[in-house]
């Protein structure tokens, strides 16, 4: 399937999610929407957290492919420029995703599941705003990323504003605290200069 192909299952997922819910997603439901046979969706999808696993995957393709490469500036400046990319990716879906948000509180287990998932992507969130590191570096600033993204969405969720201007002062706060820890750990720069990443 085609990136185009992805985008519109993307899309017919969180309209499904919108109207009925985590529990009422159902295959035969996400293929009447997406318009695609109900086979097809099996070799794209062997669970419904699959279909989530390529949301993330779509969200971080578009963010990663609206980065410049040496943006210079501060760490923290840059991170906050990919994760505020990184919302307005989910603004067209924000409908399905508060819903499935609601949902989860009721179905922890989902988060354990999606939570490999969500590293994986704060990994990449890092490599868009240029901040390099060892193995070891590398894993705790992913590892503080998913807790400053975790913040940022539950601002996200609660601001109804078309400019987001509360999501981003909330955002800028926890980044704030983000980086007075990670600093005093040494897992950041003294500099302001992008670092090479490492896989």
């Amino acid at each position: 399937m085609t990136e185009t192909d992805d985008d519109a299952l993307v899309a017919a997922l969180w309209r499904v999610i919108a109207a009925h819910g985590w529990p009422g997603l159902t295959m035969a439901r996400l293929a009447a929407e997406a318009a695609v046979p109900l086979a097809t969706l099996r070799d794209r999808f062997p669970s419904r957290i699959d279909a989530l696993v390529l949301h993330g995957r779509r969200i971080d393709h578009a963010v990663l492919a609206g980065t410049v490469a040496g943006q210079g500036g501060l760490a923290r400046d840059r991170l906050f420029d990919v994760l505020m990319r990184r919302l307005d990716a989910m603004q067209p879906h924000r409908e399905g995703i508060l819903r499935l948000l609601r949902d989860m509180r009721r179905d922890p287990s989902l988060a354990v599941l999606l939570g490999p998932q969500l590293s994986i992507s704060m990994r990449w969130m890092l490599d868009a705003a240029e901040i390099g590191g060892d193995g070891c570096r590398r894993r705790l600033l992913a590892l503080g990323l998913v807790g400053v993204w975790l913040a940022a969405v539950r601002a996200w969720a609660e601001d109804e504003s078309e400019d987001l201007g509360t999501t981003m002062a909330a955002l800028d706060r926890v980044l704030d605290r983000a980086e007075q820890i990670a600093r005093s750990f040494r897992l950041l720069p003294d500099d302001a200069a992008p670092e090479p990443t490492a896989g």
